[in-house]
């Protein structure tokens, strides 16, 4: 009786799992195409550069994440400085400590799977889990963590193929990276159709927009975002108070 009741547990446990595959794939699609390219750049960037093909792959691993992975390059070719690379990383990745903020909410009850959900945390998953409305009797963690593993997939197996065949393969590869733009833009009026309150996307705009007049192109991220979380903060009760009536 016993083992009859574990085998109905199982393949309910198979069943969530493969519908929850099967709903997170559609999402992922746009990112492959952006990851795949990218990956590819960056792995025959890595080849080119006179690192053999486990670099990338063991990089794109572990490290997951695009820009520092690139800035990696320079860092490894040059002279050995722990403290620097260190603070490049956390300058260039300082985003990641607002969108796990944002996340807090969404990872609760995941269980095991939160360990990699915050570990393997990306611009694009993030903006997937965030934003997607997940179909009625898909469980939301095992949802977002095919997401995150899908994207992980497709950067890992597109720096490996790129740092395996990097010498064999000639192309250019200029205005790539405005897959990833364009991306980010169909998410974000994606996101404008479906909010009926549009105070914080019209918040996130301006303080952007006067951020980037203030500091620059080059300096306003980390600016804007503060600016966003400090606004945000004080109006949160205003705004859901708004949102019930």
């Amino acid at each position: 009786m016993r083992n009859m009741q574990r085998m109905d547990k199982q393949i309910k446990e198979k069943g969530m799992v493969k519908k929850a595959f099967l709903a997170a794939f559609p999402h992922t699609i746009p990112i492959f195409a952006g990851f795949w390219f990218l990956g590819l750049t960056y792995g025959i960037y890595m080849n080119v550069s006179g690192f053999s093909f486990w670099y990338p792959m063991l990089m794109s691993l572990t490290i997951f994440a695009g820009s520092v992975e690139f800035v990696a390059v320079n860092l490894l070719m040059g002279a050995f400085n722990p403290l620097q690379a260190f603070a490049m990383t956390v300058m260039i990745n300082a985003r990641h400590l607002f969108y796990g903020i944002s996340m807090l909410e969404k990872f609760k009850g995941t269980g095991w799977k939160k360990f990699y959900l915050i570990f393997g945390m990306c611009d694009e998953s993030f903006s997937i889990n965030y934003t997607a409305k997940i179909p009625a009797g898909v469980d939301k963690g095992w949802f977002m963590f095919f997401v995150t593993l899908l994207n992980h997939f497709y950067w890992f197996s597109g720096s490996t193929l790129g740092g395996i065949f990097g010498s064999l393969i000639h192309f250019n590869t200029e205005g790539l990276e405005f897959v990833m733009t364009a991306m980010f833009v169909v998410i974000f009026l994606e996101q404008w159709l479906k909010d009926k309150k549009l105070t914080s996307a019209l918040l996130g705009l301006g303080l952007s927009l006067l951020c980037l007049i203030a500091f620059g192109a080059e300096n306003f991220i980390i600016p804007s975002m503060l600016a966003i979380l400090g606004v945000l903060t004080l109006l949160r009760k205003p705004m859901e108070k708004e949102e019930t009536t």
